[in-house]
């Protein structure tokens, strides 16, 4: 049957603040979150096959993210119920600048218990592409699936995409986060990394030169740089282009633009492949990519609300 793009990682729920009631207290909404998913769903809304990698609690919340995923048009299969530990919970507090803070109740969770055994290779060999980041490195027995994950598709030369997505809570020390991040790098073909990443990793403020040496150590044919308010940046090995971001007056968070974002991308090398890249090509993804971003930040959550392809046209013509 085969799917253009499989993602394997977190999908947890996003307890994000939704106002207060009527006693003072603070009301936190339950949306269906976790980036690889949010990936799938914004490809699903491109019209592509998608499937999905990851663990969930056997509780209230982890049937949930089944029905909810499955709803997007991601296929299950490769999704698992955990019997003995709860599906994960994080809880967004938003910060005055519109980022966003993470508390997350996952010591452990069933997203962490993947395992190696348990990775559909003929879902992965079937694929274009496989979609992968770090939260599915945090502790050993999630970071060999996501490794064995990785393997099959180099093996069946599916393209593999990576986002590092970091979130410092989740890990013990930082230098096994940068450790996670440089085995990612290792096996990717296209990187999306956000602006703050790169300086972490790098130790360079200049995010060209932070690129050039990723691309001198790693070879990736594709960077993406996410840099918020200030736009994207696409680099090749013999371009670089930057594209300004639609801001919207409307924006009231920033859940899953990143992520929309990158699967903007991805539809990109769907269409067009993993080569033959021009200036006006990336110009064109780009701003599709930032649109689509946009539109999301309107929005609350992200899996169920991500744009149409005539939602985003209409946009950038406006």
């Amino acid at each position: 049957m085969g799917f253009d793009v499989t993602a394997i990682g977190e999908l947890l729920i996003d307890f994000t603040h939704n106002g207060t009631s009527s006693q003072g207290n603070p009301i936190f909404e339950a949306n269906p979150g976790g980036a690889p998913c949010n990936v799938l769903a914004m490809l699903s809304k491109l019209g592509h096959k998608t499937a999905f990698i990851g663990k969930v609690g056997n509780d209230m919340f982890g049937h949930m993210l089944a029905e909810e995923i499955s709803e997007c048009g991601i296929n299950t299969d490769g999704l698992y119920f955990d019997d003995t530990v709860n599906t994960t919970l994080a809880f967004v507090h938003k910060l005055e600048n519109g980022d966003r803070d993470f508390s997350f109740y996952r010591n452990p969770g069933a997203d962490m218990m993947l395992c190696e055994d348990e990775i559909p290779e003929t879902i992965i060999a079937q694929s274009k592409i496989l979609h992968y980041g770090t939260l599915s490195m945090t502790h050993p027995v999630v970071a060999e699936a996501t490794g064995k994950a990785i393997a099959v598709a180099e093996e069946n030369r599916v393209i593999r995409s990576f986002d590092p997505n970091l979130r410092p809570p989740l890990w013990k020390e930082l230098e096994d986060a940068k450790n996670a991040v440089r085995y990612g790098l290792a096996h990717c073909d296209i990187l999306k990394i956000s602006d703050n990443e790169i300086q972490w990793l790098t130790g360079e403020t200049d995010y060209t030169a932070g690129v050039s040496a990723l691309r001198n150590e790693f070879n990736i044919p594709l960077i993406l740089v996410s840099m918020g308010p200030d736009g994207s940046r696409a680099y090749t090995e013999n371009l670089m282009v930057e594209v300004p971001a639609r801001l919207n007056p409307d924006t009231i968070e920033t859940t899953g633009a990143g992520d929309t974002f990158c699967a903007c991308v991805l539809h990109d090398v769907l269409v067009n492949g993993l080569s033959g890249f021009t200036k006006k090509r990336l110009e064109c993804m780009l701003d599709f990519a930032n649109a689509a971003a946009s539109l999301v930040t309107t929005r609350r959550g992200a899996l169920h609300v991500m744009p149409t392809p005539e939602e985003i046209a209409e946009y950038i013509k406006a």
